[in-house]
């Protein structure tokens, strides 16, 4: 059945210029790498999809291997816009990623143009679109020449697969290389997606260069894996990512210092009316263009869009913040 969107869906939203380009993407962006698989109910997929379209979010954000299992997010996300949102394709930014690990062989993942052009192929036949909006170079590839992957992303434009390019995971070195090897052939870098959250600000001097080049950023795991929300505030919860299979969160991550800044950040998120969540995504928009969520549930995602509600910081507020998180 083809969903009929909220029609009030643009009032709340807070809508932001990517860089210095014509394209506005949500302060709030939905990720897709986990809970949109095969390996996820399709109902309850497909109602966080409706819904985050609902609340203003516009941005969906996929890689060929997200799932699990690998591509299987972009199938996913295909049957919806087939069943659901045919409608309103182009009120959407699908974007998607290539450059990890995704079939065998030689060819399977990283930077040459066989990879690239062939990852797009396929992520289109599963998400059931001509057109990606944004098409980023997962990562840097160390051994295949820079040009090359220059010359993929180029052709991939000029052939209308993608309308725009980004980059992930790539330092400022090599941000600033792909920058001038894309603009000779006349494709502006649009957007560079990166780790970021008050607990992980390796990538300050990035979002330093991104600005003063007019580049679009968007900042992924702004939560720390749900570190900065109220979820562990109380211990472990069984049905937790730490409880659970995950990689990238573990016990070992709740260290007591770690979790003594988590208390007093939400301590100072109650004193300004937000969720510790709320506080800790519009401390990252300061900075950035949007940020990706993550979710399980579709109250997750209504509750971090209240966060547009309230993103301004005073300057006594952000040094509190910094001291905390010294």
């Amino acid at each position: 059945m083809t969903h009929v969107a909220k029609q009030q869906r643009y009032d709340e939203m807070d809508y932001r210029r990517c860089g210095r380009s014509g394209l506005m993407l949500p302060a709030i962006s939905l990720g897709m790498w986990h809970n949109f698989g095969d390996t996820a109910v399709f109902d309850h997929a497909r109602e966080m999809i409706l819904g985050a379209f609902d609340l203003g979010i516009t941005h969906f954000d996929l890689a060929n291997n997200y799932g699990p299992s690998a591509g299987s997010a972009e199938t996913t996300m295909g049957k919806v816009l087939e069943t659901d949102l045919s409608a309103y394709r182009d009120e959407l930014v699908i974007s998607t990623k290539a450059g990890y690990h995704m079939w065998p062989g030689p060819y399977g993942e990283w930077g040459s143009k066989k990879h690239l052009i062939a990852s797009l192929e396929q992520s289109l036949r599963r998400l059931q679109l001509e057109y990606v909006d944004i098409f980023y170079h997962h990562r840097p590839d160390p051994e295949t020449p820079m040009e090359e992957t220059a010359d993929a992303l180029a052709q991939i434009v000029s052939d209308g697969k993608a309308l725009y390019i980004g980059l992930s995971n790539y330092s400022v070195e090599q941000t600033a290389e792909m920058m001038v090897l894309l603009k000779e052939r006349s494709v502006p870098l649009l957007i560079h997606q990166f780790s970021y959250s008050m607990l992980d600000q390796r990538n300050e001097s990035l979002i330093s260069y991104l600005k003063q080049n007019d580049v679009g950023s968007i900042a992924f795991s702004p939560l720390a894996q749900g570190l900065l929300t109220n979820r562990y505030l109380n211990g472990i919860p069984a049905d937790s990512r730490v409880a659970g299979q995950s990689v990238f969160l573990t016990q070992a991550s709740l260290t007591p210092q770690t979790m003594e800044k988590v208390s007093l950040l939400n301590e100072l998120a109650k004193s300004r009316g937000q969720t510790l969540s709320e506080m800790a995504l519009a401390w990252v928009l300061a900075k950035t263009t949007s940020v990706i969520i993550g979710a399980s549930r579709l109250s997750q995602i209504a509750d971090n869009c209240k966060t547009v509600e309230r993103l301004s910081f005073t300057t006594v507020e952000l040094a509190q913040i910094d001291k905390i998180i010294a």
